[in-house]
């Protein structure tokens, strides 16, 4: 099935959408990744819902990608006497580690590496930030803070610290329980939550030892403070709009999204622009324009991947949701002015052979208007680097590994293929151009390039290019004009 589109629609799977009738109606939709969330989501539920994928994957022939996204630590407060109480703008209010409920002065804080780590003149966002406090004076036992923004606070909300670098784990042991699971029922890619610093992707690539790849969610501030060190240690990235733009002021979101983006296209990782993008979706058959705009924004920008939340998982208007975002893109992709904002923002290649050779082949690609750029990969470099090039002639990756053919579903543009290996450079060609033909990318007389590493089965080690034209008659090249 060819995807009309370059940019990947990642949909979440959930209460509205667990059936394998549903699933398969997104995927179907335009989805091309199914996202499990862990937050709401046991091992067994897990363990049927990639059943349910890997069930619609063989039947529709094509490889679909897993995102199984990690809880992470969820910080909140203890409990109060009267189960809430109303925090006034200017008083002050104690966060201790007292177990005795809270009242209208202080309330429990069970989290000791918090007060270990807060220092006067942090700001703390409790409940999404609806109440702001800033540290007075901080001991490892208690923070005394006064009150910024008001109002009512209850049992169990949230805490949100923009300004504190906790020097514990970003994985608690319902992560680490969460991976093994994830890791036991293959899915390709882990998405790790709240990251701080680049030692927390480092500590769940050791447990991971490369059975699945890693997206990392930048949704904490100390995070783009070492965003260079965190895209170069992950293999994908999410811009997690949600609770970044809890902790960081709104109207930096936005441009933050941008330099996220850029910053990734130009390091040729995978990035993703995730959370309330068709929110009104949830409950409404259509999308407010606000909204559209939005989705368009991150298409036009250059994203690997453009994500649902509870608009698919909870909504109910699953399959709407995914048809609309996929018609979104599909629209701005056709838009004169898209091709113009992809080019302008295309970064220089990197000193390597393969990026050379991604480069070449996308600009003889153009120059000679070929059908497809076609790439032999093994374990997905090949894919990535033609997709960094962000080529306007389509992307087929083939290749032999079932992993490297699901993770590719994420990368912009990029149809990808399971197929076995190729035994000569002769059978590389013709395949290819086979692929092409029956994946209705080309045409009989038409031309195409084909990428791949010589010695054959050696990973990263593109180094070679060929111009094939397709048979008009049967299969293969046409060895005389090869």
């Amino acid at each position: 099935m060819r995807r009309l589109r370059k940019v990947k629609i990642v949909a979440t799977l959930g209460p509205s959408s667990s059936t394998p009738e549903m699933v398969a109606k997104l995927f179907h939709a335009g989805a091309d990744v199914f996202r499990i969330n862990m937050s709401h989501t046991s091992h067994e539920r897990l363990r049927e819902l990639v059943g349910t994928i890997r069930w619609i994957e063989k039947r529709v022939g094509r490889p679909i990608g897993i995102l199984v996204d990690l809880q992470g630590p969820k910080l909140r407060l203890g409990r109060f006497a009267e189960g809430a109480v109303m925090l006034e703008k200017g008083q002050e209010f104690t966060l201790d580690a007292d177990p005795t409920p809270g009242d209208k002065m202080r309330v429990h804080l069970p989290h000791p590496e918090i007060l270990e780590a807060l220092e006067p003149g942090h700001h703390l966002l409790l409940d999404d930030g609806k109440v702001r406090l800033v540290a007075k004076s901080s001991t490892p036992t208690e923070t005394v803070t006064e009150v910024l923004v008001g109002g009512r606070m209850s049992d169990r909300k949230g805490v949100s610290l923009p300004d504190t670098l906790i020097k514990t784990s970003a994985m608690t042991e319902k992560d680490h329980a969460d991976l093994d699971a994830a890791l036991d029922v293959g899915c390709e890619w882990i998405a790790l939550s709240f990251v701080q610093r680049p030692e927390d992707i480092i500590e769940a690539r050791d447990i991971i030892d490369g059975r699945a790849h890693i997206m990392t969610k930048i949704e904490k501030p100390q995070a783009m403070n070492r965003l260079s060190e965190i895209i170069a240690l992950s293999d994908a990235v999410m811009v997690a709009r949600g609770d970044l733009g809890v902790e960081m002021p709104l109207e930096k979101v936005p441009g933050l999204q941008k330099q996220m983006t850029r910053a990734c296209r130009r390091a040729g990782k995978p990035v993703i622009v995730a959370t309330q993008m068709l929110e009104s979706m949830i409950t409404q058959p259509m999308p407010t324009r606000a909204e559209t705009s939005d989705v368009a924004t991150a298409v036009f920008e250059g994203a690997d991947a453009i994500m649902l939340s509870a608009e698919s998982a909870a909504g109910s208007y699953p399959t709407e949701a995914v048809a609309m975002m996929d018609s979104i893109a599909r629209s701005v992709e056709s838009d004169p002015y898209y091709r113009s904002i992809i080019d302008a923002q295309r970064a220089e290649p990197e000193a390597t052979g393969a990026d050379a050779i991604s480069a070449a082949a996308r600009q003889i690609a153009e120059t000679l208007d070929l059908s497809a750029i076609i790439c032999w990969t093994f374990g997905g470099t090949t894919g990535r680097r033609a997709a960094r090039e962000r080529s306007k002639t389509p992307i087929i990756a083939l290749t032999p590994n079932l992993d490297t053919s699901r993770r590719l579903t994420l990368t912009w543009g990029v149809h990808s293929i399971l197929t076995t290996d190729a035994y000569d450079l002769d059978d590389m060609v013709d395949r290819a151009c086979d692929f092409a033909k029956e994946s209705g990318y080309a045409m009989g007389g038409d031309r195409v390039i084909v990428s791949a590493g010589v010695p054959l089965r050696t990973p990263g080690a593109t180094n070679m290019l060929r111009i094939a034209f397709i048979k008009t008659e049967g299969k293969g090249a046409d060895i005389a004009r090869r």
